[in-house]
């Protein structure tokens, strides 16, 4: 990284790019491999406008604290927190009640997050895979930036626990995306009928949801 700006070096790059992560806020700079650097870091400076009108444009943070509204599924549940109560989360209707010590809050938070994605997401994919009458050696969750799942030759089927986050009908699309990688391992016409038919309904419709707010959901649990 220099002043900011993270430097990439891309084989097949032909000129200098710039870009802004949304997921991550972070700025990219990316060159030829052979390029000299130093001119590339001026002709970035100078765009310097445009990157503070990219970075205006970010979603805004939204740590886990008391108070806080979180999407869980098609619901919006409030953090309501009292330091008296015991330390473990409890979720009835749309309140997350917790306890326990306020510096350990956010992390706590994010942990039953996981624990609660896991299970769900461990749920739909044995449904799934049991309509297509496929295995699912394991599954495990993540926090990865560039993908929502990924489906592994070996059987084993990768998500990210954000998935919670979303409206039930998209992380649906997106679990059966990922078990239908299990029967077709490619993106073909025959894979996406099959994704439809596993969901009820056209999912590119969930793709168009996770392009323009899926970015947004790593912002959940940040307080910069």
């Amino acid at each position: 990284m220099s002043g900011g700006i993270d430097v990439v070096r891309h084989p097949r790059a032909r000129r200098a790019r710039l870009s802004v992560d949304p997921a991550t806020g972070k700025v990219r700079l990316t060159i030829p491999k052979r390029a000299a650097l130093a001119p590339a870091l001026r002709w970035a400076e100078d765009h310097g406008e445009w990157i503070a009108e990219q970075c205006a444009k970010l979603p805004v943070p939204r740590p886990f604290v008391p108070g806080a509204i979180l999407p869980i599924g098609d619901a919006m549940v409030t953090i309501c927190w009292d330091g008296a109560a015991p330390r473990r989360i409890v979720r009835l209707d749309d309140a997350l009640h917790c306890g326990g010590p306020i510096e350990g809050l956010p992390r706590r938070i994010a942990t039953w997050l996981r624990r609660e994605a896991l299970a769900l997401l461990t749920r739909e994919t044995d449904e799934f895979a049991a309509r297509l009458g496929v295995s699912v050696s394991r599954v495990a969750i993540g926090d990865p930036r560039g993908r929502w799942g990924s489906c592994a030759s070996s059987g084993v089927i990768r998500y990210s626990w954000r998935l919670i986050l979303m409206p039930d009908r998209v992380r649906r699309a997106t679990v059966a995306h990922e078990v239908a990688h299990r029967v077709e391992m490619n993106h073909s016409p025959a894979f996406h009928a099959l994704v439809d038919r596993l969901v009820g309904e056209d999912a590119a419709t969930a793709r168009i949801w996770l392009r323009r707010h899926g970015a947004a959901l790593h912002w959940l649990g940040r307080d910069s």
